[in-house]
């Protein structure tokens, strides 16, 4: 099993049904996991209720380039080093999840810039850090639709869609974690992207029975599928890998 002990890891959207299972798993290997979201008041329970001295909560606003840095000070001070971020937050407004003829210009606009806005800032303000440091890692949650476009035969005879601004958002934020890792090469850092298929959450069985048919063996995935590729990337077994993208999808995408 691969060890990530001595390594400081921040998580966005640590509270989410990804999130919490990438900070288990992360602490299981002996990271030391700090586990940001946005409520206040959810972050603050956390921390009352929490007695794992290698796991710390911290509020993150990931639109907010204030919020940003106050956490990697923070964590900077704390910890004296941070060796990893995973972007994973997933903010999005109230109209998210419309049809394509019924999105706005403005909701497109604003949840364009929530998701991919917030993951730039993260990336931004987490390169200057790793600039100064001299390493670090970045790994960014994407999708398989920011891979390939969607099968929108699998939501038929089903009140889902795949909303637009997300294949916008994760086929960008592949190409912005490519573009970091080639504008900051030669200093050390190190940038990559996962690409997860579909996570189980109670979709209807109409949805996953079309879904899996395009699969080799399992569908639908959990959250823990994705974690181990997560921490093979944060990992020295990854220390030369950069700049990619990997699909964790059971063959969805062939």
């Amino acid at each position: 099993m691969t060890n990530l002990k001595d390594k400081v890891v921040v998580i966005t959207g640590a509270l989410g049904s990804l999130g919490k299972v990438f900070t288990d798993k992360l602490l299981a290997q002996s990271a030391v996991v700090i586990a940001t979201d946005i409520d206040p008041k959810t972050i603050a329970n956390c921390n009352n209720l929490n007695e794992n001295n290698m796991l710390e909560y911290m509020v993150l606003d990931i639109t907010s380039e204030d919020s940003i840095k106050a956490v990697f000070a923070k964590v900077g001070s704390q910890y004296g080093k941070v060796s990893a971020v995973v972007n994973n937050a997933y903010p999005r407004n109230s109209d998210y999840g419309s049809k394509l003829e019924d999105v706005t210009f403005e909701s497109f606009c604003e949840n364009t810039n929530l998701h991919l806005g917030g993951y730039f800032l993260v990336m931004q303000e987490a390169s200057k850090f790793f600039s100064i440091q001299g390493y670090g890692n970045t790994i960014n949650i994407a999708s398989i639709y920011g891979v390939i476009t969607p099968k929108f035969e699998v939501y038929e005879e089903t009140n889902m869609t795949m909303p637009v601004e997300y294949t916008v958002i994760k086929s960008s934020v592949i190409q912005l974690t490519k573009y970091f890792a080639k504008y900051h090469s030669k200093k050390g850092l190190r940038y990559n992207s996962i690409s997860p298929g579909g996570i189980l959450n109670n979709q209807p069985l109409a949805f996953r029975s079309k879904y899996e048919t395009h699969c080799n063996s399992k569908g639908m995935l959990d959250a823990d599928d994705i974690a181990g590729t997560l921490i093979f990337l944060i990992s020295d077994d990854s220390k030369y890998i950069t700049g990619q993208n990997i699909t964790v999808d059971d063959g969805f995408i062939l």
